[in-house]
């Protein structure tokens, strides 16, 4: 199966729903209400799932009418809603991590329990892996978001087998403080996710480094004498350019229009940009004294 960014998510929602029901029904089983908790947390995963998997397939979807420029916004607000739900996610296990700690709550070991953490972390582990996988040839907002979640998900059980093995050595305090050291680290990415993606939102302008390639790609245009502007701001995940380029007064205006379109034509073939608009102005001789 090629791997694609509907591909990555479609995996994604499947492996959630397989570790719920799984989850779920070996809670029943053994009526841990323990397991049953742990399978509300893979249904959070799910809703998430399917946030990304919408603002995938919005952003995927051509310009129209009302969107005139695509639908690019679509994948940094799924990302964002992920951000939230991750900072939510890493509060919460800060605060079970220290009333447990304050409370001496020692985990209680359970085979069945201990099954569901290692199902969890290798159906997890392949997750990210072909999301990961997808993201590198794609470098989607919403991907790198979903990636992220399936690394906190393995992070958090990893977490709780450690628990397990200090209970087992009369290490209680091991569960608490492992977890409060993976709640604050969940938090940071949930920080860094959403700073990164309102960027996106926000229209900012891109890196020096993609400017200057504009300039260079623009000034090997034929006919194009310089560069006078620069512009450019994202529009979701891609970026829109203003380029403001310099070429003889005296060429015919078709000629002018012609090197115009070959700009804009080489501009876009760089890989994050969307469109290049290109505005042409004629050198002006100096008069002689």
């Amino acid at each position: 199966m090629k791997i694609t960014k509907k591909s990555a998510v479609t995996v994604g929602i499947l492996g959630n729903i397989l570790l719920f029901i799984s989850k779920l029904i070996i809670g029943f089983l053994t009526n841990s209400i323990a397991i049953i908790s742990d399978a509300l947390n893979s249904l959070t995963d799910i809703i998430n799932s399917i946030v990304l998997f919408v603002s995938v397939k919005v952003g995927s979807k051509s310009p129209d009418k009302e969107h005139p420029f695509g639908h690019y916004r679509s994948e940094p607000i799924g990302a964002l809603i992920v951000a939230v739900l991750t900072i939510v996610l890493g509060f919460e296990v800060v605060r079970i991590a220290i009333d447990r700690l304050i409370n001496k709550v020692t985990p209680i070991f359970s085979i069945h329990m201990l099954l569901i953490l290692l199902i969890t972390i290798a159906v997890k582990a392949s997750m990210y892996f072909y999301t990961k996988a997808a993201w590198k040839k794609t470098k989607s907002t919403a991907l790198g978001a979903f990636m992220v979640d399936h690394r906190n998900d393995i992070l958090i059980a990893s977490g709780a087998i450690i628990g397990f093995i200090g209970s087992n050595y009369n290490l209680a305090f091991l569960d608490p403080l492992v977890a409060i050291f993976i709640g604050l680290w969940i938090i940071k990415v949930g920080f860094g996710i959403g700073i990164s993606n309102i960027k996106f939102l926000m229209g900012e302008s891109p890196k020096k480094e993609l400017l200057e390639k504009i300039k260079n790609v623009a000034l090997k245009v034929e006919g194009v004498r310089s560069i006078q502007e620069v512009k450019a701001h994202y529009v979701g995940t891609l970026v829109q350019v203003e380029l403001h380029i310099m070429v003889d007064r005296d060429l015919t205006i078709y000629r002018a229009h012609t090197i115009g379109r070959k700009v804009e034509k080489k501009v876009h073939m760089l890989e994050d940009v969307e469109k290049a608009f290109v505005h042409i102005d004629p050198i002006i001789k100096s008069r002689p004294h």
